[in-house]
């Protein structure tokens, strides 16, 4: 990567280029403006020697394919302009990392988070310049293995065609490494760390004794084999007791069911599982039942699931399984869709055997999904096929990128509402809403099925897209959501990896980011449901008695 031929220093110990440090320093600068959610020092680092490092290939590249090309020759810099670019590009590094803690600032400023720490400048260039170098070597290493096919293949081809030779071998080399040892052996890591996590009882933690409870005593299901999430989820929530003493009246104890990914072998068995214990508690006997998806680990989120009981006083039955021990965010990026035959397979069993009963005296169904759930449940959903026989709704929290359903409705949103709460059509089939609200913008009444979507402004999850590397997207056009720093600019490239490295640390402040508050689910379900005789005084009273609900 030098400035004068590569022929003239070995490869590792070529000195580095001026143009390359200045392109890199200015992307560094760059990675440092703010994001959608707040960077500690050691992600911003990282995120700041990869940009760095992609902004010297980028420049490197180009140089080097000039010059295959035979279009320029190589030369040396001189000393004074050499210098000067170094210089330029220290300053900019340096100004930005002055900026940097303002900038942060104006993220936890918008999150209602504390000051950001006065030392974070500091470790955020020693932690960027580690990641470059880093980076650099590799990047000489593939070129020195690169150089020598080259040398190899100028035997028998021509010396341009031994050049791409030796290239690609280096690619099917590094590829084999980084995807055969780091990033299948990363991915074995996480998910045996992840299935032990899933096994493990915590001693306070006991199997059901009730046979009214889904593992208990009579029940097929086997308490060990409900994993973690899913025993949580059936033995925590609120109880009869509870709901009772909330609304001052008598009311039921709802109605858990979860299948863990290890319960039964296909999906289409565990499927069969959780059908047959819903039907043995008396689901289909409920007002309500509803077809939950849970995140990519198989946590249900007690903000959603313990508002929907009180809001239903208990007279709810909810039925999930498990796809996955990987959190979403790995998910999303691994195989997203490696659950919609779980989430169809549910759902079609649930549907179709709902569709036999009476319709007077069945319960109404509805759909519920958080995260990867809510793009795996929004794929079980035919809507030409209810027409027929419509569900009565879904509520669909923190929807990814990757899900259709949710891109269409930003695509199609009415003129003038942002893409980060869309309108969409009259608001007789869905609405969306964030921390403020915005349900009620709308004076057309609800139809047969109501879709609400719960999104924050904040949530990178969300909003990513691939065309961040160069479009600005709609939702940091205009009007942008109150969660979102007013300092936030898009820039080409950077914008995309700041984003992408976003997802992976969106949850850790309620409210924000990709992390759900109960009192925002509230709302989102009363609309969803629509139950008798709510009013904004039962809505305040809930949000009151959850304030103090975290996620468990």
């Amino acid at each position: 990567m030098p400035d004068t031929p590569a022929s003239a220093r070995p490869p590792f110990l070529a000195p580095l280029s001026a143009p390359g440090l200045l392109i890199a320093a200015l992307l560094f600068g760059l990675s440092i403006t703010p994001s959608m959610v707040p960077r500690a020092p050691e992600m911003q680092g990282i995120l700041g020697g990869v940009v760095a490092a992609v902004g010297y290939l980028l420049w490197w590249g180009l140089a080097r394919s000039v010059i295959w090309l035979g279009q320029m020759p190589p030369r040396d810099l001189a000393p004074s302009v050499r210098r000067g670019m170094l210089l330029l590009g220290g300053g900019v590094g340096a100004l930005c990392l002055w900026k940097g803690a303002e900038w942060q600032q104006s993220i936890h400023d918008a999150w209602n988070l504390p000051p950001v720490q006065a030392t974070a400048p500091l470790r955020v260039a020693l932690i960027a310049l580690a990641v470059f170098l880093a980076l650099l070597a590799l990047a000489r290493v593939f070129l020195m293995l690169s150089a020598s096919w080259q040398r190899r293949s100028r035997r028998v081809l021509p010396p341009r065609l031994a050049h791409v030779a030796g290239i690609l071998v280096a690619l099917a080399v590094f590829a084999a490494v980084i995807d055969g040892i780091a990033v299948r052996g990363l991915l074995r890591g996480l998910d045996n760390t992840a299935r032990l996590a899933d096994s493990l009882i915590p001693p306070d933690l006991d199997a059901p004794a009730s046979p009214l409870v889904a593992g208990g005593p009579g029940s097929p299901l086997r308490w060990k084999d409900m994993g973690r999430w899913g025993r949580s989820f059936v033995a925590t929530g609120p109880d009869a007791d509870a709901i009772s003493a909330f609304w001052g009246k008598p009311a039921m104890q709802p109605i858990r069911v979860y299948i863990g990914l290890n319960a039964a072998d296909t999906p289409e068995a565990r499927a069969r599982l959780a059908f047959d214990e819903l039907a043995r508690l008396g689901g289909f006997d409920r007002s309500v039942l509803v077809v939950a998806m849970p995140t990519g680990s198989g946590w249900l989120d007690p903000g959603g699931m313990d508002t929907l009981d009180y809001i239903t006083r208990g007279d709810v039955a909810t039925v999930a399984v498990q796809y996955s021990y990987l959190p979403s965010p790995v998910s999303v990026v691994v195989d997203p869709r490696k659950g919609v035959a779980e989430a169809q397979a549910l759902f079609d069993i649930v549907y179709s055997h709902w569709t036999t009963l009476p319709a007077g005296k069945r319960p109404r169904l509805y759909l519920h999904g958080l995260s990867l759930g809510a793009f795996l449940s929004q794929e079980t959903v035919p809507l030409l096929d209810l027409y027929a026989d419509p569900i009565q709704g879904a509520l669909w929290t923190g929807s990814p990128y990757l899900s259709e359903f949710w891109r269409m409705v930003q695509t199609r949103r009415n003129a003038g509402s942002p893409a980060w709460r869309p309108a969409f059509g009259n608001g007789s089939l869905i609405r969306t809403m964030n921390q403020d609200g915005g349900l009620d913008r709308f004076q057309t009444d609800w139809g047969p099925m109501r879709f609400v979507f719960l999104q924050y402004g904040s949530d990178p999850i969300v909003f990513f897209d691939w065309s961040l590397a160069w479009s600005r997207p709609d939702w940091l056009a205009g009007d942008r959501a109150p969660d979102l720093s007013p300092r936030m600019r898009w820039l080409p490239l950077v914008t995309l990896l700041q984003v992408g490295l976003d997802m992976a640390f969106a949850v850790g402040t309620l409210g924000y980011g990709h992390d759900y508050m109960a009192r925002h689910y509230i709302p989102a379900w009363a609309a969803t449901l629509d139950p008798p005789g709510w009013t904004v005084e039962d809505e305040a009273r809930l949000i009151a008695h959850l304030d103090g609900l975290v996620p468990r």
